[in-house]
C-alpha cells in the first residue's frame, strides 16, 4: 500500500449503469480552441460495434452563467459489415496531411478507411481472437498480439498489395505468382495474452513498442527484439508509456487491480500512489496551464483528473495504553466465557440464518444432536457417520475417533436443519459406527458396524398453523381407547389465539403446505386432512407414535390403532404417474442434449479447420449455427437440471406417500412388525432413483416376487419366471395393477413371509428377514466362538461383544 494518494483535482461519474474499457477514453484538443495541439482539421472518431462515425466538435463562448457551449456535427459514417473490436489511426503509407483509420473486427479482419471511402480489408493469417492493435508511423506497420500469444508486425504495403479479403480462395492467376500473400514482418513469442500496445517515438530515428501483458510489460525495438521487460507484482489493468525528461528513457504509468498507479522509469519503480478506483484507461494531459494531469477512467464510469502529491495522510494510530497484565482477572474472565460456551452447547434447539437455505423464511429452525460413544476395549480409527433424509442437512456428518484405553467416553454434537422448500419423507436419522477389532488370526481387525436410530422433532420442519375444516384428502384413524386432548399430545403447537385446540389443531410445514388434525369428541377416532395427499404421512405417523407413548406412560399396554376406510390407491397412483412422467421427460432431454452436443462439436471442428487454413474459405453462416447450437445446449442443460430437481422432489413426495400407504395397509390388515418390514423392503428399495435404476421397475419386480411366492393363489403362479434385468417400463399400468392385486390378496387373507412356500409358518421368519452371512469357514467358527451380531434394516443392532456404544438422542425432543 502506498503512503501517498493521488490528489483529486476534478472528478465526475459518467453515464448510469454503463461499462467502460480502455478504448473509451480520448484526450485531445478536440474543439480546436488553439491551445496546445489544436488544429482546424482535428476531428473525433467514434467506433461502434457496427458503425464508424467521425464528428466535428466546435465550441462557442457562453454569455450567461451556463458557461461555454459545444456542438457536435456528424461529418461522415461507415456502416460495418462485421462486428468491430478496436481501431487505430495514422498516416498509413506515408500519406501527408490526413489520417487513415484501421478497424479490427471480431473475426480478425483489418478494414482500412480513407476519409469517406473504404480502401480494403485483409484477414490476418491464423487469427482466432482479436488482440490489441497499434500503428507505428516510423516503420509504417501494424502491430498486434495474436491468440498464439506472440507479437506480430505487418507492413502496410504488404497489407495493401495482398490478396483481397473478399476473395477467400486464391485464383489461378495468383497461384502462378502475380498476386502477393499476406506475410508477417516479424514475430515475438511473449507467452501470455496482452492487454494493450503503445508506440513511443524518441525521435525520427528511434521508437519503441510497449506491450502490457497479464504478468509482465515489454519494451521492444522496431525489429521485434526485446529492449527490456519487467515482471509485475500485481495484475495490471492499463498502462501509458511516454518520453521521460531524461534523454533515452521512458516513463510508464501502470494501473493495477489493487487500485494502485505505479510510475516506472524503464524498469525502475519511481513512484506508487493510491487511486479511489481500478483504472481501465489512463492518459496524461495539460489543463489550464496545469501540466502532467493524470486522467483515469474506471469500468463503472468514474472519471478523475489527479496529480501526484507529497502530503501523506494525517491519520495516526492512537497510542496503546500500557498497563500490567492481571493474570488472576484474565483467568476469571476465561472461566466465565467457557461457562457461557458450555451453556450454549447444552441448548437443545436454536434458530439461525443460513446463506444457502431456500425455504421461504428468514429464520430456519435447527436442532442440536449429541451422540455419545463408549468403548470396552482398545479400538483404533472408529468412524461415526450420521444420515438424515434430504432436504434435511447436517453441519457435520463424519467423525473419527481413537479409543486408546478401555472405558473411554466421547461425545460429539452437530446441528440439523431444513435446506430446501419441501418436506422430508421421514424424521428418522441414523448414527452408524464402523470400526475394526483385531483378533489373534487377523491383526488388521475384522470390520464391524453398529448403528442407532433417532427421531428428530416435528418442530424442525413444521410450525403451528391455522386449522381448516375442509380439505381435498382425509384419513380417519380408529383407536380402542378414549380420545386424548391434542394439547397434551402436541404441547409445542398450541396457538394462543384459538381456545378450541383440544379437538382441532393446525400444522404448517416450512414448505408452505398445511395439515389439520381433528379429534372426535364422542368416538375414538382421529381425522387428518390436507390439500396434498403425501402431506398426511408425517402428521399421521407422529399422531400414532405420540398416542403409543402417551398410553405407555399411563401403563396401558393393549392400545391399538386401526384403519377401516378404503385404501387411497388412486391418489397414490397419481403421484406414481407424475414421478414416472418426469423420468421419461429427463430421458428425452438427455437424448436431445447429447444430439446437440455432437452437433456443437462437429461445427467447432469445421470452424477450427477453416480458421487454421492459411487462405480460409467463407464461413457460410457456421458462426451463426454455432451460436444457435450453443444456446440450445445451454437451454437443454438448464431444462435437464430443472427436471432433475423436480424429479428429486417428486421422488421425495412419492416416498412420503409410500410410507403412508404401508402404514395404512399395516393398520388395515393388522400386520406384524416383520410383515411390515417386508412391505417396506418391497416398496422402498432405493434411497434415490436414477435413469439407470428407477423406483418403478424395482418395486414392480419386488411386488411380482411376493405375488408369485407368499401371496400366490396356486402352484402355477409360483412357476412363473420374471426377467432378471430391470429396465424402465413403457408405462405404469403393470405396476399399478400389481399394487392393486397385492392389496386384494392381503384383503382375502394372504400373509407376507420370506419363504417360497406360501403355507410356511410365520415363526420360521427371522426378525427383519435377514441374518449375518459368514464369508468363510474360519470366520464362521470365529463368530461361533464370540457372540453373534444381528443386523436388520429397521431394528437397533444387538451386540454382546465389547464394542462402542451409541447412546440415544440427547438433544432433540420438543
Amino acid at each position: 500500500m502506498s503512503l501517498f494518494k493521488a490528489r483529486d483535482w476534478w472528478s465526475t461519474v459518467l453515464g448510469e449503469k454503463e461499462e467502460f474499457d480502455q478504448g473509451c477514453l480520448c484526450l485531445a484538443d478536440v474543439d480546436n480552441s488553439g491551445n496546445g495541439q489544436g488544429t482546424e482539421m482535428l476531428h473525433l472518431a467514434v467506433l461502434h460495434s457496427r458503425k464508424l462515425c467521425v464528428y466535428s466538435v466546435s465550441g462557442t463562448l457562453g454569455n450567461v452563467e451556463h458557461g461555454n457551449q459545444y456542438q457536435i456535427k456528424l461529418m461522415y459514417e461507415h456502416n460495418l459489415q462485421r462486428t468491430a473490436c478496436n481501431m487505430t489511426y495514422g498516416s498509413f503509407g506515408g500519406v501527408k496531411g490526413r489520417d487513415l483509420i484501421c478497424i479490427q473486427s471480431m473475426d480478425g479482419m483489418l478494414m482500412v478507411f480513407e476519409q469517406e471511402s473504404y480502401a480494403f480489408g485483409r484477414f490476418l493469417p491464423g487469427s482466432l481472437l482479436p488482440g490489441p492493435l497499434a500503428y507505428s508511423s516510423r516503420t509504417d506497420s501494424f502491430i498486434t498480439v495474436s491468440s498464439c500469444r506472440q507479437v506480430e508486425s505487418y507492413k502496410y504495403q504488404v497489407l495493401a498489395f495482398a490478396t483481397d479479403a473478399d476473395k477467400r480462395q486464391e485464383t489461378e492467376q495468383q497461384k502462378l505468382g502475380s498476386g502477393k500473400r499476406l506475410v508477417v514482418d516479424w514475430t515475438l513469442n511473449i507467452g501470455e495474452q496482452a492487454l494493450d500496445i503503445c508506440i513511443v517515438s524518441f525521435n525520427q530515428s528511434a521508437s519503441s513498442v510497449f506491450v502490457l501483458g497479464e504478468r509482465n510489460f515489454f519494451c521492444l525495438k522496431d525489429n521485434g527484439q526485446i529492449r527490456f521487460m519487467k515482471k509485475l507484482d500485481c495484475s495490471p489493468s492499463c498502462f501509458l508509456p511516454y518520453c521521460s525528461v531524461s534523454e533515452g528513457t521512458t516513463n510508464t504509468l501502470i494501473g493495477n487491480h489493487n487500485n494502485m498507479l505505479h510510475i516506472y522509469q524503464d524498469v525502475t519503480l519511481k513512484w506508487a500512489t493510491q487511486l479511489p478506483h481500478t483504472p481501465v484507461a489512463v492518459r496524461v494531459g495539460c489543463f489550464h496551464d496545469l501540466k502532467g494531469v493524470i486522467v483515469t477512467l474506471s469500468d463503472d464510469g468514474h472519471l478523475q483528473c489527479s496529480y501526484l502529491g507529497t502530503d501523506p495522510s494525517l491519520f495516526q494510530a492512537p497510542k496503546v495504553e500500557s498497563r500490567e497484565l492481571n493474570y488472576d482477572e484474565l483467568d476469571t474472565e476465561l472461566k466465565e466465557l467457557q461457562k457461557i460456551i458450555k451453556e450454549v452447547n447444552k441448548s437443545q434447539g436454536i434458530s439461525f440464518q443460513a446463506a444457502d437455505v431456500d425455504v421461504g423464511t428468514d429464520l430456519v429452525p435447527s436442532i442440536t444432536v449429541k451422540v455419545t460413544l463408549q468403548n470396552r476395549v482398545v479400538l483404533q480409527k472408529a468412524k461415526l457417520s450420521i444420515y438424515v433424509q434430504p432436504p434435511l442437512v447436517l453441519t457435520c456428518d463424519q467423525f473419527t475417533f481413537e479409543f486408546m484405553t478401555p472405558e473411554m467416553t466421547r461425545t460429539v454434537g452437530f446441528s440439523v436443519y431444513l435446506k430446501k422448500s419441501y418436506t422430508p419423507s421421514e424424521l428418522e436419522g441414523n448414527a452408524v459406527v464402523s470400526y475394526s477389532r483385531p483378533t489373534d488370526r487377523n491383526p488388521d481387525g475384522i470390520p464391524r458396524v453398529i448403528q442407532c436410530k433417532f427421531r428428530l422433532p416435528l418442530k424442525l420442519i413444521c410450525l403451528p398453523g391455522q386449522p381448516s375444516k375442509t380439505a381435498s384428502h382425509k384419513l380417519t384413524i380408529d383407536t380402542n381407547k378414549s380420545p386424548v386432548s391434542l394439547l397434551s399430545l402436541f404441547p409445542g403447537f398450541a396457538n394462543q389465539s384459538d381456545d378450541d385446540q383440544v379437538n382441532i389443531m393446525g400444522f404448517r410445514f416450512l414448505g408452505g403446505s398445511r395439515v389439520t388434525l381433528l379429534a372426535s369428541k364422542t368416538s375414538q377416532r382421529y381425522r387428518i386432512q390436507s390439500e396434498q395427499f403425501e402431506d398426511l404421512w408425517l402428521i399421521t405417523n407422529e399422531l400414532i407414535l405420540r398416542l403409543q407413548e402417551y398410553f405407555e406412560k399411563q401403563g396401558i399396554k393393549d392400545f391399538a390403532c386401526s384403519f377401516s376406510g378404503s385404501m387411497p390407491l388412486q391418489e397414490y397412483f397419481e403421484l406414481i404417474d407424475h414421478h414416472f412422467e418426469l423420468r421419461i421427460n429427463g430421458e428425452k432431454l438427455e437424448e436431445l442434449l447429447s444430439e446437440r452436443a455432437v452437433q456443437f462439436r462437429a461445427i467447432q471442428r469445421r470452424l477450427l479447420t477453416r480458421f487454421k487454413d492459411k487462405t480460409p474459405a467463407p464461413l457460410q453462416h457456421l458462426d451463426t449455427l454455432l451460436e444457435g447450437t450453443f444456446k440450445q445446449v445451454i437451454a437443454l442443460a438448464d431444462a435437464l437440471e430443472e427436471n432433475q430437481d423436480n424429479l428429486f422432489q417428486s421422488f421425495n413426495r412419492l416416498k412420503s406417500a409410500t410410507h403412508l400407504v404401508i402404514l395404512l395397509i399395516g393398520l388395515w390388515q393388522k400386520l406384524s412388525a416383520d410383515q411390515t418390514a417386508i412391505l417396506e423392503a418391497a416398496f422402498l428399495p432405493l434411497q434415490e432413483d436414477t435413469q439407470e435404476l428407477g423406483w418403478e421397475e424395482t418395486v414392480d419386480a419386488a411386488i411380482s416376487h411376493l405375488l408369485k411366492t407368499c401371496l400366490s393363489k396356486s402352484s402355477k403362479e409360483q412357476a412363473l419366471n420374471f426377467s432378471s434385468q430391470l429396465n424402465i417400463p413403457k408405462d405404469t399400468s403393470r405396476l399399478k395393477k400389481h399394487i392393486t392385486l397385492l392389496c386384494d390378496r392381503l384383503a382375502k387373507g394372504g400373509r407376507l413371509c420370506l419363504s417360497t412356500d406360501a403355507a410356511a409358518p410365520q415363526t420360521m421368519v427371522m426378525p427383519g428377514g435377514c441374518a449375518t452371512i459368514p464369508e468363510s469357514d474360519l470366520e464362521e467358527r470365529s463368530i461361533e466362538q464370540e457372540s453373534t451380531e444381528l443386523f436388520t434394516n429397521h431394528r437397533h443392532l444387538i451386540a454382546e461383544t465389547p464394542t462402542p456404544e451409541v447412546s440415544p438422542l440427547q438433544g432433540g425432543s420438543e
